[in-house]
């Protein structure tokens, strides 16, 4: 597991699994008043069709970067104290953890807004291409994230 980590953000790159309660308790809850979650999963089925597993390929070393820079414009932008990251690089399969976030804030407002807007940029951003692997065969995802 690749890591990264100062007092207010935590990154990870998991090759192996995800641990989002892990994850959560190395989160800095000094000011808090609340933890805003999110663990994204992999589907067992997309559009009818039975999904073996996903396949993530990342520029890992770039992927840490982004991560922390989402990281720590959200602390920034949403007035939160700490975000964590971990997300799943290699074969994830059906039900298993993508992807884990973790806002600690002071308010549950911010928290939620930081954590959907990370989400959303971690797909924009994150240089990270995906693989569907189906009953049917295999396709590349559009896009990053």
């Amino acid at each position: 597991m690749e890591f990264r980590s100062d007092e207010n953000i935590i990154v990870e790159i998991s090759k192996d699994n995800l641990n989002s309660e892990s994850l959560r308790e190395k989160i800095n809850l000094k000011g808090s008043g609340c933890i805003v979650s999110f663990l994204g999963i992999t589907r067992d089925i997309e559009d009818g069709v039975e999904v073996k597993h996903l396949e993530f390929d990342a520029w890992e070393k770039q992927l840490e970067v982004v991560l922390y820079d989402i990281s720590k414009t959200a602390i920034s932008e949403f007035s939160v104290n700490c975000v964590g990251i971990s997300h799943r690089v290699g074969i994830v399969g059906p039900s298993e953890p993508i992807v884990a976030i973790h806002v600690a804030s002071p308010h549950r407002a911010e928290g939620f807004r930081a954590c959907s807007w990370i989400i959303d940029e971690l797909k924009v951003q994150a240089p990270l291409w995906k693989k569907e692997v189906t009953v049917l065969g295999t396709t590349w995802k559009g896009g990053l994230g």
